[in-house]
């Protein structure tokens, strides 16, 4: 798992280089010379010059963990150009290609992870002298872009290796905020209608209202000080290394309950498609939920054992389609085959509307990449507007389909409304199939993060050694699996993950982190607005999470 020679040297001439190449602009900064050599690849607003010097700042928030929440969460949230290799170091070539040739992600790497020789928390190293570094240093320091760009320009040996600019467009940027907001929350929002009833949908443009305030906030917090660049960066310059840790541990929590998520997705609706199937295994009998939950676990291993993931990046841009797909069929078989249920609906469920407050929460938790999606916009200052329209987007898919869902079943919807589906039809076919091909593609994505984090603690004279990897992938899989057939309800799962994980993501920790970052920085609007925010979190997250539990422990 370590660079060759060759790749070693190559990293730091071109880090000494680099620095030859900063301490010259820094110097001619202090002559009242500002500009950079390549400032044509960078917006003139002003606003954007100064996250580019704040950029260029020394990073003092580099403890030992999560070294690799930059790049996981760079491999999860956005489409770089394709590559495949399993466990292993890629080849120079292929690393300088990755890096420079991703159009939507402006500091993709490969996920390699190098031999690691800190500790868990390393308190000494906060007290040293900022040093250029930050949430990148668990992978091999890579040439920056502007030493990058001229040492492969002569490199002709492989077609696609480019000097295409790592910065995204306000396009890319609206397109890696919907792949990351809609998800699967989208199959349940005709059963969140059904369980808060028609003024319960109200709920959903509230957490999307605030989802997105809190969004801006979080740019606020990256803006205030040099080296801020994720999420857990910002939990440590709010709340110190504790901080830091503890938002960490949150997020990889969130993404691995997505994961089992995930399996029992698959469960559900492969059985609803062929019902009959059963095994025979050792004496015991699968039926077809659990049959086909062992299934999908043993295709998506192979996936996760995936050193690079770029393949699936590339593919999983398709989630938005996808999406967009299943609610097209939805309406298709709602409007035009006439399916649908004569059942009646309701327009307020207070008894089951903390499960609605879950389900509406889910929807929006895509904060931990909101970070990543800013830092790698072209123009920084249009993230409020590229913000505003993947919510705007999502909004109106997520609406559409409790809408349309919950008007064709009423209070008969499942969890997924392609449960509720005739599987004799074409449209739902459609519907189904979508909805079982996409997890696969978002699997491995999903669980790289987690698995990054914990390949970190392995003991630096284990690190050369690809079997502890693969075990320790192996073995999140397999637990997604257990956990996935031991709690098979999806709507209650996805319930409790919206009011419990979301909502701190979402909407409380983003306002916590703000007023103490800007602490005597803030207007009173925006401290009274923010602890409003906390307020509505806070009640929506016990309630909702107390809600979840109960069905969830009644019905096991």
């Amino acid at each position: 798992m370590r660079n060759s020679v060759s790749d070693h040297s190559f990293y730091i001439e071109s880090d000494e280089e680099d620095d030859h190449q900063e301490k010259h602009l820094d110097k001619s900064e202090e002559n009242g010379d500002g500009n950079e050599s390549d400032s044509s690849n960078y917006s003139n607003d002003d606003d954007d010059n100064h996250n580019d010097r704040l950029e260029s700042k020394p990073s003092s928030y580099n403890p030992a963990w999560p070294q690799s929440y930059r790049q996981s969460m760079d491999i999860y949230s956005s489409v770089p150009s394709p590559s495949l290799t399993f466990l292993g170091t890629p080849s120079l070539t292929r690393l300088g290609s990755s890096f420079l040739a991703s159009s939507l992600t402006r500091r993709h790497t490969p996920e390699v992870l190098p031999s690691l020789h800190k500790p868990l928390i390393s308190q000494a190293e906060e007290d040293q002298p900022p040093q250029r570094r930050s949430s990148h240093t668990l992978l091999p320091p890579l040439p920056s872009r502007r030493s990058a760009i001229k040492k492969f320009p002569d490199e002709k040996s492989v077609a696609h290796e480019l000097p295409v600019s790592r910065q995204s467009s306000y396009g890319q940027g609206v397109l890696n905020g919907i792949n990351v907001l809609c998800g699967v929350g989208i199959l349940s929002t005709p059963y969140a209608v059904k369980e808060g009833g028609w003024a319960g949908l109200s709920l959903l443009f509230i957490f999307g209202l605030l989802s997105y305030y809190t969004g801006i906030l979080l740019r606020y917090c990256l803006d205030s000080q040099p080296g801020l660049e994720t999420y857990p960066d910002i939990g440590q310059a709010a709340f110190g290394t504790v901080g830091r840790i503890i938002i960490s541990i949150i997020l990889y929590v969130e993404l691995y309950s997505c994961c089992v998520e995930y399996i029992i997705l698959e469960g559900d609706n492969l059985s609803a498609l062929f019902p009959n199937a059963h095994l025979n295994l050792g004496g015991y009998q699968l039926d077809a939920r659990h049959l086909f939950a062992l299934v999908t676990t043993l295709a998506v291993l192979p996936t996760v054992w995936l050193r690079d993931l770029t393949v699936l990046s590339y593919i999983s841009a398709g989630g938005v389609i996808a999406s967009v797909m299943v609610v097209i069929c939805l309406y298709w078989l709602g409007l035009v085959d006439h399916v649908g249920t004569q059942s009646k609906e309701t327009v307020l469920n207070l008894s089951s509307l903390p499960v609605a407050i879950g389900l509406y929460g889910y929807c929006y938790s895509g904060h931990a990449v909101f970070p990543n999606i800013y830092t790698s916009l072209e123009k920084r200052s249009q993230f409020p507007a590229v913000l505003f329209t993947s919510f705007a987007i999502v909004t109106a898919l997520y609406a559409g389909a409790a809408v349309m869902g919950y008007m064709m079943f009423g209070d008969s919807a499942e969890s997924q409304f392609t449960l509720n589906l005739p599987t004799d039809l074409v449209a739902s076919k459609i519907a189904f199939w979508t909805t079982i091909v996409n997890p696969f593609t978002k699997y491995a994505l999903t669980m790289a993060p987690v698995a990054m984090s914990l390949e970190e603690l392995i003991p630096s004279n284990h690190t050369k050694s690809h079997m502890y990897s693969i075990l320790i992938r192996t073995a999140l899989v397999m637990s997604t699996l257990f956990v996935a057939l031991k709690i098979p309800f999806f709507g209650f799962v996805m319930a409790l993950i919206g009011s419990f994980f979301t909502m701190l993501v979402t909407l409380i920790l983003p306002c916590a982190c703000f007023l103490r970052i800007l602490k005597g920085k803030t207007s009173p609007i925006q401290v009274v607005t923010c602890i409003l925010i906390i307020i509505i979190g806070s009640i929506s997250a016990v309630i909702g999470s107390y809600s979840a539990l109960s069905k969830i422990i009644h019905s096991l």
